[in-house]
């Protein structure tokens, strides 16, 4: 399946190291800011510090992997806990012709959830130089 290593690369912790699997102008779209995050490296800055938020203290797991191969997208359903909250969400991911992702979209639920990791979230952008911007 196309998001196998993508999959692999988020549960072995290693997503900032993935460069490879993007393309170099591929967008982020973040269930917490309005403006996507353009660029690959944008992309993986946030990536570093949704791993930081989301995976800390070993809860975060894939629990679903649905893909359309003819469609090059694949949701990757998970589950995790922050700050004693359990969060829900989706990874969508869509491919070019050559495997590489063009574009992440994040979804997060419930509304409690989104707010202590956009809290949380908004602390790793601080402290990795990124822009939060709405």
């Amino acid at each position: 399946m196309l998001s196998d290593r993508f999959r692999a690369a988020v549960e072995a912790g290693e997503i900032a190291g993935s460069a490879e699997l993007f393309r170099e102008d591929a967008v982020f779209r973040s269930p917490v800011v309005y403006r996507p995050y353009e660029g690959r490296d944008a992309m993986l800055k946030v990536l570093e510090a949704a791993e930081r938020v989301l995976g800390l203290g070993g809860h975060f797991r894939y629990v679903h992997q649905l893909e359309d191969s003819d469609a090059r997208v694949a949701i990757l359903e998970f589950a995790t806990e922050v700050d004693g909250r359990q969060v829900e969400g989706i990874d969508k991911l869509t491919f070019d012709e050559d495997g590489r992702i063009t574009e992440l979209k994040v979804m997060l639920r419930p509304a409690s959830a989104l707010q202590v990791v956009g809290t949380r979230m908004a602390e790793e952008f601080a402290r990795l130089g990124l822009a939060s911007s709405v």
